[in-house]
Parts: structure tokens; sequence; C-alpha cells
């Protein structure tokens, strides 16, 4: 199944970075990803592009958890649904923040473009009882990161970031390149710290809390 779809949905694209391991689901995992993909579809059929986004997401996230060593269903299942509430209006987003809690110490208007991932895994549970919580903690942390990520969760944070769909920038193409050749937490720290220089290259708000991971992160690593 993964092969076919990876097939049809990248046609056109180079995927030669990929590594090149694919999974074995049982059936009833082949069911639940179908269901997932099923579901995602009418939660974003005004959004095509976020929908084909969120599909390649999850086959990318099933190899990168293969290349490391990490149960590629969880991480595929993690890849469909990250971007659940990405197809929100703003106004409804930022509303729905604000119900379930999530304070980030500035106003929600600053950091809307992160929010999503929040409101998704505080609100899947009630759409998916069956989620699991290292799912919905990675859903959670795929905009922001956190300084003490597990290896799923970098795996859907390095994967939403090197998808095909994303444009072929230099420090996207020196990820998709280090795919599987490098540690997962090096490849994951190339993202977020890639991340980081694009904020502050494009002159955008940059998240205090961002600058506290990016610390944390640089700390750990010089510590080990």
């Amino acid at each position: 199944m993964s092969k076919k779809n990876d097939c049809k949905l990248w046609k056109g694209l180079d995927v030669s970075w990929l590594p090149k391991k694919l999974p074995a689901y049982s059936d009833a995992e082949v069911a639940a990803i179908d269901s997932y993909e099923a579901a995602l579809a009418k939660q974003l059929e005004r959004k095509p592009k976020r929908f084909s986004h969120s599909l390649s997401v999850g086959l990318v996230a099933e190899r990168l958890a293969l290349a490391y060593g990490i149960d590629p269903y969880p991480a595929r299942v993690a890849g469909i649904l990250h971007d659940w509430s990405k197809g929100l209006p703003k106004d409804e987003l930022l509303g729905r923040a604000s119900a379930l809690g999530i304070d980030l110490g500035v106003d929600y208007s600053l950091v809307e473009p992160v929010l999503h991932g929040m409101v998704a895994a505080r609100e899947l549970p009630g759409i998916f009882p069956e989620l699991s919580s290292e799912v919905l903690q990675a859903i959670e942390r795929h905009t922001l990161g956190d300084s003490h990520m597990s290896p799923l969760d970098m795996v859907i944070f390095v994967a939403d970031g090197i998808e095909p769909f994303r444009k072929n920038a230099s420090a996207i193409v020196s990820q998709r390149n280090h795919a599987g050749s490098i540690s997962l937490a090096d490849l994951f720290w190339e993202s977020f710290a890639d991340g980081v220089s694009y904020v502050i290259d494009t002159r955008r708000y940059l998240y205090p809390g961002t600058l506290n991971i990016y610390n944390d992160l640089v700390l750990s690593r010089a510590a080990n």
C-alpha cells in the first residue's frame, strides 16, 4: 500500500534522497491508515495542497522511522494528522486555542502559525480516542519543537520540513541528503536550527519560547 501511494502522490518529484526501506503493515493498520486519510480528506476538502502535504509527511515519516529504528505505524499516523487543524479560519483557530487554555505568554495573533498542532493534539482524542499519547505529543510538537523531543517527535518535525512538496531550498536539500546518514538527533537539530535561521533571515516574529528551546538544545548538545 505504501509503495503504491507514494509513487502516485509523488509522481514527477525527486524522491531519490528518501531512505529506501518500506514498512510491512498489518491489515488492521492498513485499514486504520485508510480511515485517517479519508477523514483528513473531509477535514481539508477546501485545502487540497495541505491534504497532499499531510499525506506526504506521513509517507516520509514512515521512511525516516524505519531508517532510525522506530515503529513506522505511529509515525505514519502522526504525519497524516499533524495538520488536522491547519485548515481552520484564523479567527476560529485562535478562538479554539483560547477555549482550550493554550497559553504561550504572548498574544495569539503573534503565534497563530504554530497553534494548529497544539489545538489538534487536544481535539483529536475526541475524534480518534485510540490515538496514543506519543502520537498526540508528536503532533503538538511539530511546530515549535521542544527541549526534550522523543524520537517520534523528531521524525515528524523533520518530515514536515523536508517532504517532497517543499521547495528545494538549500537548507531543505541538505536535510534531505542527511536523512538516514546522520543521527536522528543531529538531523532534528539541523532542521530546527535552519528553521530559526529562516525566521530571522525573513525578519519575522520569533517566539521567545523558540529561543529558550534553541539555547536548551545548544547546552544539551555541548554537554553530550
